[in-house]
């Protein structure tokens, strides 16, 4: 598919492409809609391996950023960057300085934050090009990392889908199998050990990996061996479309629900997961706690206020399940309607305040 086609064809408000040579900066910013507010979402840095990757990735991401927004109940619409360049090597100032003026071209219309391969560090070279960037270093009034909030909320998240599999939202004594070990999946790591739970973990970066199994005490397998590992909860918490139908006939497991975006390769591989009895947690509902902690800075960041706000994925996670039975559809389907039907409803009532 050529990149006029996927544009026409996602029905983004806006695509951004943006070159800048002495900074070595290559990049895409697609915001997807502002219905609810400003877009918001991160920034990625990866080594992609053509142009059209690199754009199918911030549409898809820019998508399900709006739906998590909405779902979330955030004045926000959704926006996605990324950054084509390899973040172990290619991180200079420059070129996050090259994205910041990017952002502020913009107007406010995109709000960028922390994501795949970018850190707090990141942020704050950005922020000396534009005010529209969250995800800031505590000292400058930031939430910092967001790992601790996201893993608050995944923790509440996680007694909502016992008590619909119809287990004991006590997660003591459960196995839970995580991939991923990065800022996100360690910290629902530690998380869940302080609960009782037994963590069973993999990562592809085998030195994480040992640090993890160290200091938080993860018993490891390799990276293709999670897969196959016996547990209670399975969580991705790593890179995307994970789920496929190549990797769900091996899941051992009763529920599915993780930190990573866009879990499914294809929204029908849901059906494998019904197929085999396993609960599905939709990825946006679920880890919806990083979006929550960044927006809280707009109102000066409180880690309280921030806890107790990523609580409520306990309470998203019902009225999805909720409707999922009520409409005889897919948790995955529940969450987009669920999300979708916010934005109808606020698009309304822009509509008749500009008839007025």
């Amino acid at each position: 598919m050529d990149i006029f086609t996927a544009l026409e064809e996602a029905e983004h408000e806006q695509v951004v492409f943006a070159y800048d040579e002495a900074a070595g900066l290559r990049s895409i910013v697609a915001i997807h809609s502002t219905v609810l507010g400003p877009a918001i979402g991160g920034t990625r840095m990866r080594q992609y391996d053509r142009e059209e990757d690199a754009l199918e990735d911030a549409l898809r991401l820019s998508l399900g950023m709006t739906h998590k927004a909405a779902a979330a109940g955030l004045n926000f619409g959704g926006g996605a960057a990324v950054i084509m360049g390899d973040p172990m090597v290619d991180k200079t100032e420059a070129l996050f300085r090259a994205l910041g003026r990017q952002i502020d071209s913009l107007n406010g219309r995109y709000i960028t934050s922390q994501g795949l391969g970018t850190d707090v560090e990141d942020m704050q070279w950005i922020r000396t090009e534009t005010k529209h960037v969250v995800g800031l270093h505590r000292a400058y009034g930031g939430c910092g990392d967001p790992s601790p909030v996201t893993a608050h909320g995944a923790l509440f998240g996680l007694r909502a889908c016992l008590e619909e599999a119809g287990l004991t939202p006590a997660l003591s004594g459960l196995t839970v199998a995580i991939q991923g070990l990065g800022r996100g999946g360690s910290e629902l790591a530690r998380t869940l050990i302080r609960e009782g739970a037994r963590v069973v973990a993999s990562d592809v970066d085998a030195s994480m990996a040992r640090r993890a199994e160290e200091e938080i005490g993860v018993a490891l397998v390799d990276p293709d061996e999670i897969f196959d590992v016996g547990c209670d909860i399975w969580s991705p918490c790593a890179v995307g479309e994970i789920l496929n139908a190549e990797t769900i006939p091996r899941l051992k497991c009763r529920i599915v629900a993780g930190l990573a975006n866009s879990q499914l390769a294809e929204p029908e591989h849901v059906g494998l997961l019904i197929d085999r009895g396993i609960l599905y947690a939709p990825d946006f509902v679920f880890n919806s706690g990083a979006l929550i902690a960044v927006t809280e800075e707009i109102a000066g960041f409180s880690t309280e206020r921030a806890m107790r706000r990523v609580e409520d994925i306990y309470v998203l996670l019902k009225k999805v399940f909720m409707l999922a039975r009520a409409r005889q559809i897919s948790t995955a389907e529940a969450a987009n309607a669920f999300a979708e039907e916010r934005i109808r409803q606020i698009g309304s009532l822009s509509r008749v305040r500009n008839r007025c």
